[in-house]
């Protein structure tokens, strides 16, 4: 069986070994879990998929954020995400990605949908924080809104006092909201180069998890398993799950807790020490 569950389950149970390495992806992790390992390319690591998914579907997509600070560190031509369909991640089947999750015993394209996480490491003065958190920490506006409020400024900026009419307005701003269309290499006539536009996104106070003001329940020194939640019911069923894969006796050791997002409602949290 394959989760996300089963990966934090690997974390904590080696947390010490996971504190003392220079880099996250020099950690050791479990390869048995995994139908992909990439570097430099998202994701860096994905999950299995389940046969049998009735509990869990397995296929989580995994990126490791590194910081030498308590600030998550920029995303470089991505922006974060909750769920990211497996078709715009793989351009074909001849890609890096597909052909090491068929090699796997993947049936790639058979859950579409996958959800995302972020392993996210900072240090400040000797101590550090680590967290495996769920992309919706971050996306709490759906990306193609993002995208097209950001452009809204701009032309908002560059057509103050024109005479543009509303409706033409939306028009552009429209035109302006999916990250593939700027992202795509363009070649014009005459130019000796290529332009191509790449989106760096930066985290604001709000989303930075390692923020000791924002977030202090988040301690020194601890790892964390951060996962959203809409109802009593799905924060009882993921604690469930959690206890499926850690065990009771082992549950005991975690604390377990709610932390409210300021501007994307509730998260559970699972937190032990180093």
């Amino acid at each position: 069986m394959y989760s996300i569950f089963h990966f934090w389950k690997h974390l904590a149970l080696n947390k010490d070994v996971l504190s003392r390495i220079g880099k996250l992806d020099e950690f050791a992790f479990d390869a048995s879990m995994l139908s992909c390992k990439n570097k430099g390319v998202f994701p860096d690591l994905a999950i299995k998929l389940n046969k049998d998914r009735s509990m869990f579907t397995g296929g989580e997509l995994i990126e490791l954020k590194d910081s030498k600070v308590y600030n998550v560190s920029s995303f470089i031509s991505t922006i974060p995400m909750g769920k990211k369909n497996i078709y715009k991640i793989i351009s074909s089947e001849n890609s890096t990605t597909f052909l090491q999750m068929k090699d796997a015993g993947d049936d790639v394209f058979s859950l579409e949908e996958r959800d995302v996480y972020y392993l996210v490491r900072g240090r400040k003065a000797g101590h550090q924080k680590i967290c495996l958190t769920h992309g919706s920490f971050f996306e709490t506006l759906e990306v193609k809104e993002l995208i097209r409020q950001s452009f809204a400024q701009v032309l908002g900026e560059k057509l103050a006092g024109s005479n543009i009419s509303d409706e033409d307005r939306e028009k552009l701003e429209s035109v302006f909201s999916e990250q593939e269309d700027f992202s795509r290499v363009r070649s014009v006539d005459k130019a000796a180069v290529k332009l191509r536009f790449r989106v760096m996104t930066e985290v604001k106070p709000e989303g930075n998890i390692l923020n000791p003001k924002q977030y202090p329940e988040l301690v020194d020194d601890s790892l964390n398993f951060v996962t959203p939640y809409h109802s009593k019911e799905e924060k009882e069923q993921i604690i469930r799950r959690m206890e499926s894969v850690m065990g009771k006796n082992k549950m005991k050791k975690f604390k377990v807790f709610s932390l409210k997002h300021p501007l994307n409602g509730w998260f559970v949290v699972f937190q032990t020490s180093f």
